[in-house]
């Protein structure tokens, strides 16, 4: 298989060339979506070769029995599963009788495949000969509708090459799906009802266990060289499939072409006696305005997105097509709209890792749409968080902690714990800090303070708990420890003191003292609310500091360096370019004892704390960090390489910076770690973002200003972005002898750059 098949462009993803070999890394990486439901690049006809069908809405999910061969106190009962949803992109093809199918045709010639970023939308072309001879010519173009978050599109036509032919399409409804993620291939949708309205066809479905009711629907319109025909229609239907099918002769070199309209409602925003009712009008309004208009809609809202969200780089295509591609696929998976929503790890590009929300979203994601969106959607997300504080409550509860300590899930849906790995579930308890943090960072960015009194203040005190009762005093250092947990280096399991953990849960402890301080002087009503609620006493309050103030950090002072952990110099230290490429990746390669063992590490773990708080260390502290840890660093997880880019960056190793920028930005399409097929990496798709803006870009937050530090790869000619602070919008242009500045707002703007003061004013351009 070739895995660098993509070829290169600025606005498109392209693919030429049939290969079954790619079909399923090609159904991941021209995945589409619209933030309320999205699908794998499966094929509208059947295919009867490999593939992994996939469509999925947003915020469904199915709560999967946990499977382990020795429970445990304290485990979830179930791993929530991404559902794969009833299928209503499908239409069946024949020509004189016989049915296209790519993987049975003698020949296809002239496939194309392209993914249009900058329009939003799939399209699909090839020449095929059928096993009848006949030969044909086949254009697909798809989109969901970012305007409608219900609907879809496909446009589907066909031209007989060599011959008359008689054609007949079969569009349907499919609930008969099942999920290539399962833990006891338990059955996951029950079909209540299949039914139609003349054109019209509807499958009425509840998931099992969670019972979210939905409704899938479809309705057709036919043309015959461009002209609309009416055409009888021949229904088909089981108890779970409804399929119409039209007939046509037609004269060689003409095109019979079928518009499709499709989609889901779902009684996440609706009553279920709607959901009926919803998708009748949807389909009434997507058939009066009809493909063309829609997809004209879909090209202006997708120019309103890269308006500000756009990141330009001249000089290399590959950097250019790897920001753009992940860029397009954070928004096709959240939009903001909804806060009952969050940021999935693989989106709506496939099942794995269940659940919605990592602490994926805090630490790498809500910098992305705070500046590239208006901050009530950064909002969204910590209101999701809050809305789940009970919860957060009651996981530590089951895991014997007391008193409102809150232990937010490393993996979610509802904001219970569906996670079913001990040494992650348990152990990775680090995922509370990125919660603080994020609120934290939010303030700092958009200077709103209003989220803390009314609400953060509370997810703040519910999490300094946690860590003030999960501390250990050890009598034989004389400090608090944390001992038995898993850092984000998931390559070290049940450790001691992991040094990002321990660091960030003193900051947290701290950070949470100080707001309660501060909304005690500024908001009285707020502060006086939330003490009674959560019965929080100055006493209290003095024992957490107590912990922050004495918090063990392991060091060694031979190397001059903080230790990941208290046991990380007893391991046999080969670095990773002593290490036999053979053996990469090692996850794939060794056995987990091995992995346990050695000193290589996952992801950016000691250095992600240095990435956060880098204020408290010194520029020669992170360096020294830098240079011990990177060469044990095999940059196996999807959100390591980004980390080290920004920091690479910092320290002017530009070169080293600009292989880990393209490492984040190009890892799903050039497949770096060999498991594309199974979907998309989208939460460290934020990461490639901020390897730009804070790490080329060097923009920090300083001071309540706006910083800028800028430096360009050598490959590069130039690169801008934009980022909207505080409701206004700063344009960024680097090359290699200057930066611009440009400032779309209405009053005058102070930053720095380089460590130097300067006034940016509406719509003039600032050159330094």
């Amino acid at each position: 298989m070739n895995l660098d098949y993509i070829i290169p462009n600025n606005w498109s993803i392209l693919e030429e060339g049939f290969d079954p070999q790619q079909v399923k890394a090609s159904e991941s990486l021209f995945s589409i979506g619209n933030g309320a439901m999205g699908q794998r690049a499966n094929f509208e006809e059947h295919y009867s070769g490999p593939t992994f069908q996939g469509s999925y809405i947003a915020g469904v999910y199915y709560p999967d029995k946990t499977r382990v061969g020795w429970w445990k106190n304290g485990y979830p009962e179930y791993f929530a599963k991404v559902l794969n949803a009833p299928s209503w992109i499908g239409i069946n093809v024949s020509i004189n009788g016989e049915a296209l199918d790519l993987h049975t045709c003698k020949n296809v010639e002239n496939f194309k495949r392209e993914l249009n970023m900058k329009e939003g939308w799939l399209s699909r072309s090839f020449t095929a000969t059928l096993p009848n001879d006949i030969e044909v010519e086949v254009n697909v173009k798809r989109f969901l509708s970012l305007d409608i978050d219900e609907l879809g599109a496909i446009d589907y036509s066909v031209k007989p090459l060599n011959a008359d032919a008689t054609i007949t399409y079969q569009p349907y409804l499919d609930s008969g799906i099942t999920n290539e993620d399962t833990n006891w291939d338990d059955k996951f949708w029950d079909t209540v009802k299949v039914s139609q309205e003349g054109e019209k066809a509807f499958i009425e479905a509840k998931t099992m266990k969670t019972e979210f009711y939905t409704c899938t629907f479809m309705e057709s319109q036919l043309f015959h060289n461009g002209n609309q025909v009416e055409i009888a229609s021949e229904k088909e239907e089981t108890d779970t499939t409804i399929a119409f099918s039209y007939t046509q002769k037609v004269t060689k070199g003409d095109t019979f072409s079928i518009h499709k309209f499709g989609g889901y409602t779902v009684d996440r925003n609706l009553d279920k006696t709607e959901v009926i009712t919803v998708a009748k009008s949807t389909l009434d309004k997507a058939t009066l305005i009809g493909f063309t208009k829609l997809l004209e809609d879909q090209k202006q809202a997708w120019a309103n997105i890269w308006d500000t969200a756009d990141i330009t780089i001249e000089g290399d295509v590959k950097a250019q097509q790897g920001i753009r591609f992940n860029i397009f696929h954070l928004n096709q998976t959240y939009l903001g709209t909804d806060k009952t929503l969050n940021i999935g790890p693989k989106g709506f590009t496939g099942e794995k890792y269940g659940g919605s929300t990592y602490w994926d979203t805090e630490a790498y994601c809500i910098p992305f749409y705070m500046a590239t969106k208006d901050q009530s959607v950064a909002r969204n997300l910590l209101a999701y968080r809050h809305d789940h504080l009970q919860k957060a409550i009651e996981n530590g509860e089951k895991l014997g902690f007391k008193n409102g300590a809150a232990l937010y899930p490393m993996v979610t849906m509802n904001g219970e714990e569906c996670h079913n790995e001990w040494e992650i579930t348990f152990e990775e308890i680090h995922r509370n800090g990125a919660i603080a943090f994020a609120i934290f960072n939010y303030y700092r960015y958009t200077g709103d303070y209003s989220y803390i009194p009314e609400m953060g203040l509370e997810v703040l005190i519910g999490i300094a708990r946690f860590w003030h009762q999960r501390a250990t005093f050890s009598t034989n250092k004389n400090k608090y420890v944390i001992l038995g947990v898993t850092g984000p280096n998931e390559y070290e399991n049940n450790v001691n003191n992991n040094f990002y953990t321990n660091y960030i849960a003193q900051w947290c402890i701290k950070y949470a003292a100080q707001s309660i301080e501060k909304v005690e002087a500024e908001y009285s009503a707020d502060y006086t609310r939330v003490m009674d609620k959560t019965k929080l006493s100055k006493a209290e309050v003095s024992e957490w500091l107590n912990v922050a103030d004495n918090m063990y950090f392991p060091y060694s002072e031979k190397h001059n360096v903080y230790l990941q952990q208290d046991g990380f110099l007893d391991k046999e230290l080969i670095t990773v370019t002593d290490l036999d490429k053979s053996q990469r990746p090692i996850n794939q390669k060794w056995s987990w004892d091995r992995i346990l063992r050695s000193p290589y590490i996952k992801q950016a773990d000691t250095l992600q704390g240095m990435y956060f708080f880098e204020d408290e260390f010194t520029t020669e502290e992170l360096e020294r960090h830098f240079d011990f840890y990177e060469p044990f660093t095999v940059h196996e997880s999807s959100l390591s390489p980004c980390v080290h880019s920004i920091q690479a960056a910092k320290l002017d190793r530009m070169d080293q910076a600009y292989t880990f920028y393209l490492r984040t930005s190009r890892l799903d399409l050039d497949d770096y770690n060999h498991e594309v097929h199974e979907g998309l990496h989208i939460t460290s798709m934020a990461g490639t973002w901020m390897s730009i803006v804070e790490g080329f870009g060097g923009m920090r937050v300083k001071n309540d200003t706006l910083s800028f530090e800028p430096k360009i790869p050598k490959q590069w000619d130039g690169y801008s972005f934009k980022v909207n602070f505080r409701h206004q919008v700063v344009k960024v242009s680097v090359n290699q002898n200057e930066t611009k500045f440009e400032l779309e707002g209405d009053k005058d703007l102070q930053i720095f750059v380089n460590g130097k003061e300067v006034t940016i004013s509406p719509n003039k351009l600032m050159t330094v």
